[in-house]
């Protein structure tokens, strides 16, 4: 597993400079909410430079009463807050082998923050959402040719879709702060969505435009990206990704830590969910063959992360330990033991090893 040998100058580990793709150093998360200069950038075109006194959300489509509201407007709205955790999709890429394309994001394209802004549903419902409108299509402000393929034409927005009855639920907002101050640049200054329980690609940034349609939109991002392979009558369909899968990481100790032996180390970590919850964490300290319960840090709250700890007497022998987290949900799910294929390079939700040393040469920490 390659380590990262270069950070941003916020901290964050750099896996792409353009555009901008920043990753938190997972080993060092410990608060609840995720400090805004630590939490991971995902951009999939330069950040546009939007001002306050011109920007507009433009409301269409399937709509009775299309409208245009500028940031003031939005702000003058009745506000809800929200703490919510958002995971880019190909999280944790680095684990899969072989080795594939996309950015080899660690453990740290994840984070959990709180979210203010006005409610989609209310906005869709100023609009007058026609009763046939199946899905509400995102657009951001931020355009350019994408470099996978199959590559578009031309120059496009970044644009996702929900299902509408995902979009008029009371978690979904149009956010302008985050953590209690107004968005940076890089997290979608001034307006962005925010969708709880659904993976990063969905909380569109620098939105502008949000568009009721009568049919499933087919953009790129839906459709050739941010896709994987599912079943129907036991035929290969495609799919568009929404909500997140059960997950459990490992922060600390870090991959090849080296610890001292017969001392008592608390293996720290997080644990979050899609649209249910997380009830119940175990710790594996030998590769999976054998698990033990560990504590829970937060209380349920649905769509955010639970952070945990488990106390691990270090084994006396030296050597390599592999540690592995599985997260169970109140569905009754637990983690799966590897990797869908039909995935792709995305939804790693599988326990991951993380590799440390014990060697009785370690200075111990006191």
């Amino acid at each position: 597993m390659a380590k990262a040998s270069q950070t941003y100058s916020a901290g964050l580990i750099i896996r792409q400079k353009e555009p901008t793709n920043l990753e938190t150093p997972f080993d060092q998360v410990d608060s609840y909410l995720t400090p805004t200069d630590l939490f991971y950038i995902r951009s999939h075109f330069a950040a546009p430079r939007l001002e306050l006194a011109s920007y507009q959300l433009r409301i269409d489509g399937a709509v009775r009463n299309p409208l245009s509201l500028s940031y003031q407007q939005l702000r003058d709205m009745p506000s809800e807050t929200r703490v919510a955790t958002l995971e880019c999709a190909g999280n944790s890429r680095v684990f899969l082998i072989p080795q594939v394309a996309g950015a080899q994001w660690e453990l740290g394209a994840v984070g959990n923050a709180e979210w203010t802004g006005v409610l989609l549903g209310a906005l869709l419902e100023r609009a007058g959402l026609e009763d046939d409108a199946c899905e509400i299509v995102l657009e951001g402000a931020d355009r350019g040719t994408p470099t996978e393929e199959p590559v578009p034409p031309g120059p496009i927005s970044y644009a996702r879709s929900l299902p509408r009855d995902k979009a008029i639920q009371r978690e979904v907002l149009v956010a302008y702060q985050m953590n209690g101050r107004d968005l940076p640049q890089e997290h979608g200054y001034p307006v962005r969505a925010v969708v709880p329980g659904h993976y990063g690609m969905a909380s569109v940034k620098w939105l502008t435009h949000v568009q009721a349609v009568r049919e499933p939109f087919r953009g790129y991002w839906q459709t050739s990206d941010y896709g994987y392979w599912d079943y129907l009558d036991g035929k290969p369909v495609r799919r568009a990704l929404g909500q997140m899968k059960l997950k459990s990481e490992i922060a600390r100790p870090r991959v090849y830590e080296t610890l001292a032996p017969n001392y008592v180390y608390p293996v720290f970590g997080a644990a979050w969910a899609g649209e249910t919850e997380v009830t119940g964490i175990a710790v594996s300290t030998d590769g999976g063959q054998t698990w033990a319960e560990a504590e829970f840090l937060d209380p349920i709250q649905q769509h955010a992360w639970r952070r945990w700890k488990f106390d691990w007497l270090t084994p006396t022998e030296p050597g390599r330990y592999t540690l592995m987290a599985r997260a169970k949900g109140a569905n009754g799910n637990v983690q799966p033991d590897k990797h869908d294929p039909n995935y792709g390079s995305y939804v790693i939700n599988h326990p991951l090893p993380i590799e440390v040393f014990v060697d009785d040469r370690t200075n111990r920490l006191v």
